[in-house]
């Protein structure tokens, strides 16, 4: 009797380790590419998206995008190639961070547009007159020419008005009335 629930015991235990993802377990595996060349290590995992990080970037990439092979993660992508493209979406997003763009909220909606474009610093006019201005690091270009700063109108608001601190990296003074 103790034998069949010892038994029954380990079984239940190897189908629980079994049934874990393969992804809930990869923080800190390996990843390599389909030759089995190293792309790099999971440095974090968000929501379904695992955080690759290679010799010189860091990209989120999908959990469905790897396969568990032999103890490390499969990709289809080589180092290389995944570097070329995080260097190549960065370039495009860049590139959209020009005076005259659109700048949405991170609800989605438009909050103002880029006045100037200056060693690094952003100064956006928001949709109320006022001004800010934040480092080019806390936007995003999109493809389709807007810019995506992470606070909502409101949050913006409260920053023009002394309500809150400003975005990180921003410096004391970098709001302004109208």
């Amino acid at each position: 009797m103790r034998l069949t629930s010892l038994l029954t015991w380990a079984i239940a235990l190897s189908l629980t380790i079994t049934a874990v993802p393969a992804a809930a377990q990869a923080l800190g595996m390996q990843v390599v590419d389909t030759t089995g060349a190293p792309v790099g290590t999971v440095a974090a995992i968000q929501g379904e998206n695992l955080q690759i990080k290679t010799d010189k970037h860091e990209a989120l990439v999908p959990k469905s995008s790897v396969t568990l092979d032999n103890g490390k993660l499969l990709f289809g992508m080589t180092q290389a190639q995944l570097d070329a493209q995080i260097e190549a979406a960065a370039a495009a997003s860049q590139k959209a961070i020009v005076a005259g763009a659109t700048v949405n909220g991170s609800a989605g909606t438009s909050v103002g547009k880029i006045d100037a474009v200056d060693s690094g610093n952003v100064t956006i006019t928001l949709t109320s007159g006022k001004k800010i201005q934040v480092p080019s690091t806390g936007l995003r270009g999109n493809a389709d020419g807007t810019v995506t700063i992470g606070y909502t109108a409101e949050q913006l608001d409260a920053l023009t008005a002394g309500n809150a601190a400003p975005p990180s990296g921003a410096t004391a003074g970098t709001t302004s009335g109208k």
